[in-house]
C-alpha cells in the first residue's frame, strides 16, 4: 500500500434492517451477507431485500461455504451481491465451474467478483495462495468446527511476500485495527462479531470502530 491510503473496512453478517440503516449512516466500504450455515445465516430473499435498501455506495458480499453454484450464480446474476467470497476449501475446479457459470450469465471477467478465503494456522497455508485465480483473498482465522466468525486472530507475523490485495479477518476489533493496519497493510480488514453485542450489531461499537479507522492513514 502506498501512503495516505486508507484502508477499506468490510462489516459482515448483516442479516437486519437495522444493520442496513447502521452501515447506511457509517459507510464502510463493503459488507457482508452469510449464506453459509451459520448464525447470522440470511436467506437469498433477506439479502435481496436489504440490499434494496443499502446505500449503492456499499459493495455487497455474498458469503459461502462449499455451497451450490446455482445459489452464487444467482445471487450475482440477481443484482443481490457484488461480489462472491469462497470461505470454505473449495478447490480449482470448483472455482473454474463457477467462473464458466457466471460467463453464461453474462458475467464477464468473473474472476474479479470473486474473493478466496484461507484460514491460516501456519506458513504451510499461505503455499496455498498461488493456487486460487479468484481475484481477491481474503485470511482469515483456522478454525477445526467454524469456516469464519470466530472472533480470534492468527500470527499476523506470519504474513509476508504477499503480492496481492487482500482481506484481513480474524480477531480484528477496535483494541487492534490500529496494529493490524500499521503492520499488516491489508487492502481491507474484515470485522463482524467484535461489532456485535449478545449477538446482533451494535450501532454504537460500529461508529467507534469506523472513526478510529478512517482517523487512519497506511504508512
Amino acid at each position: 500500500m502506498g501512503d495516505n491510503i486508507m484502508v477499506k473496512i468490510k462489516i459482515c453478517g448483516i442479516r437486519r434492517i437495522e444493520d442496513v440503516y447502521y452501515v447506511n449512516q457509517y459507510l464502510p466500504d463493503y459488507i457482508g451477507f452469510v449464506f453459509a450455515d451459520t448464525r447470522r445465516k440470511v436467506s437469498l430473499e433477506t439479502a435481496a431485500m436489504l440490499a434494496k435498501e443499502l446505500n449503492p455506495r456499499i459493495k455487497r458480499v455474498g458469503v459461502y461455504v462449499r455451497q451450490e453454484i446455482e445459489l452464487l450464480t444467482e445471487s450475482l446474476v440477481s443484482g443481490t451481491v457484488d461480489y462472491l467470497q469462497l470461505h470454505g476449501d473449495e478447490d480449482a475446479a470448483y472455482e473454474e465451474a463457477l467462473f464458466e457459470s457466471l460467463t453464461q450469465h453474462g458475467i464477464d471477467d468473473p474472476q474479479e467478483r470473486c474473493i478466496k478465503a484461507f484460514r491460516i494456522r501456519g506458513v504451510e497455508d499461505f503455499k496455498k495462495i498461488g493456487e486460487t485465480k479468484c481475484r481477491w483473498l481474503l485470511l482469515d482465522t483456522y478454525s477445526q468446527t467454524l469456516p469464519g466468525g470466530t472472533g480470534e486472530h492468527f500470527n499476523w507475523d506470519l504474513i509476508q511476500g504477499i503480492d496481492r490485495e487482500f482481506f484481513l479477518a480474524g480477531g480484528i476489533s477496535v483494541d487492534n485495527i490500529e496494529r493490524a493496519i500499521r503492520e499488516v497493510k491489508p487492502y481491507a480488514v474484515d470485522v463482524s462479531s467484535s461489532l456485535e453485542t449478545d449477538g446482533v450489531k451494535d450501532k454504537e461499537k460500529i461508529r467507534v470502530f469506523m472513526e478510529k479507522v478512517r482517523a487512519m492513514k497506511m504508512e
